[in-house]
């Protein structure tokens, strides 16, 4: 099993490279178009060589035809006594074209099996002959393979001739030639036994399609392409692997040198558009630094001003909660810059009373006459204070200004401990819930995307950049926590967040 799943991992990564990449996709478009073009020049050359072939294979089977009719002619005028001891002079003198044997029966031939031009040879032959002889006269026309093939009714083979009577070469093992055997009854009980190979001994050949002196070339040359076409893609991909790089890094807060412009007219103005627009980033991310850090300086002039003035206060608990909520707003101004420059508020993380920062929130709200009801417990959530506060400063703003259904405006805030061998087990568990309209099923799975507005808070206020639940969201999953909503059963809309009551 090991074995399997290791080379299932390593074929991902090939089917990946060959259908996924520019590179992969572009060498096979060009060893796909090569074997295309190969299959049909094959084609096109099997088409001709095969008509050619037959044609040069019908002259020669018409110019065996007449020189066995011709052998048998002359055999047939001589006395019966006297045709085996010409035949033997023949053989013993040489320049004979057929082998000829005198039999007192057929002899069985297996002819090649599966090759239509070897029939149409065959059937070319028979009708010559019988167009000249007898129509009485039996015949065979066979074009049969020099291997065991038999001369005689006893079993005598080709083979185990004298080399003096066939050419060695053609009953090579390694590349017999086919000899083509005609047999004809000349009288009752004689038989004329005549075997030759064609003027073209290897012309069957021809018609072969895969060979390998035909297909080693073919596969050398797809070979070369392929190696060739995988140096020219990577050549044209590399620059696109380099802005691929540099993309990536946008974002990151690091500064990237701009790309080197090389490459194809279009790879060129895609890297020139890419270092245009890196260059535009970089100047807005730039232009909001300032405008930050300007801000942030701003602000604590007054902060500095509110403080010294707190201290004329003779409340000295008014003048805590004074100082406690300019300490916040301190906070919050030092943190501005850092959102900027980090895309992140550098906080320790540290536990956190959560109770004690809900009862603080749930009373600056009352004070402003909203009417909130608290369901609390002393429970301990372990994260950054300032990034809770305002996760849950969203919520409630939300639940206050977009629940109010039914001419009331109330919001509930509950807290619990997930129970023992649950999925929430070691998680405070906090729930807020409004008496609004609540929220369409169909738009439940946007709610927790950037910008998102539903029509009843479109209603309430045209201007707005949302309902910042993504950014509630964020700070939940930064905290290892998660987050989730629906309609309650009974009215309004409910939001709960799990956080983890100790460090992980």
């Amino acid at each position: 099993m090991p074995s399997e799943a290791a080379a299932r991992a390593w074929r991902r990564p090939a089917l990946a490279f060959w259908f996924d990449s520019l590179q992969g996709r572009f060498t096979l478009a060009m060893l796909g178009g090569l074997l295309v073009v190969q299959l049909l020049v094959n084609l096109l050359w099997y088409r001709q060589t095969e008509q050619r072939t037959r044609h040069q294979a019908e002259l020669a089977a018409h110019h065996v035809a007449t020189g066995v009719l011709g052998a048998l002619r002359a055999l047939r005028e001589l006395p019966v006594a006297y045709r085996p001891l010409v035949i033997e002079q023949l053989r013993t003198m040489g320049g004979t074209r057929f082998l000829v044997f005198l039999n007192k029966a057929q002899v069985p031939i297996q002819g090649l099996a599966g090759l239509p031009l070897a029939r149409s040879v065959e059937a070319i032959v028979l009708r010559e002959l019988r167009a000249q002889l007898a129509p009485a006269t039996q015949l065979s026309v066979t074009l049969a393979s020099p291997q065991g093939l038999k001369v005689g009714p006893g079993g005598a083979l080709l083979a185990e001739l004298p080399d003096s009577w066939v050419d060695p070469s053609l009953l090579s093992s390694e590349r017999p030639a086919p000899f083509l055997v005609v047999q004809a009854e000349t009288e009752p009980g004689q038989w004329i036994y005549l075997t030759s190979a064609m003027p073209d001994p290897y012309f069957l050949e021809q018609l072969e399609f895969f060979t390998w002196q035909r297909l080693a070339p073919q596969l050398m040359t797809l070979g070369l392409a392929l190696v060739l076409t995988l140096i020219a893609a990577r050549t044209l991909t590399r620059p696109l692997r380099g802005l691929s790089r540099a993309a990536a890094l946008v974002g990151r807060r690091t500064a990237p040198k701009p790309l080197l412009v090389s490459g194809t007219s279009e790879v060129r103005r895609a890297i020139q558009a890419f270092n245009e627009m890196q260059e535009r980033i970089r100047r807005y991310l730039s232009d909001r630094e300032r405008l930050f850090a300007s801000i942030s300086h701003d602000l604590r002039t007054p902060i500095t001003r509110l403080r010294l003035r707190s201290e004329l206060l003779d409340d000295t608990a008014v003048q805590d909660e004074f100082h406690e909520d300019l300490d916040e707003l301190d906070m919050m101004v030092k943190t501005a810059l850092q959102i900027v420059k980090d895309t992140d508020i550098h906080e320790n993380r540290v536990p956190v009373r959560i109770d004690l920062v809900l009862q603080k929130m749930v009373r600056d709200a009352r004070m402003a006459g909203q009417h909130i009801e608290l369901n609390d417990r002393p429970l301990t959530v372990f994260g950054k204070p300032l990034a809770l506060k305002r996760a849950l400063g969203n919520l409630l703003d939300n639940a206050m200004f977009y629940g109010n259904g039914a001419g009331q405006n109330k919001a509930e805030l509950s807290m619990c401990e997930g129970e023992p061998g649950s999925p929430e087990e070691g998680q405070v568990l906090l729930t807020v819930r409004d008496h609004g309209p609540g929220v369409p099923e169909s738009a439940l799975t946007q709610l927790g995307q950037p910008y998102t507005r539903l029509d009843h808070g479109t209603r309430l206020r045209e201007d707005g950049l949302g309902l910042g639940l993504s950014i509630v969201r964020d700070i939940v999953a930064d905290h290892q926590g998660s987050m989730s909503f629906r309609n309650h059963p009974l009215g309004g809309f409910e939001v709960r967040l799990a956080l983890p009551s100790r460090a992980n």
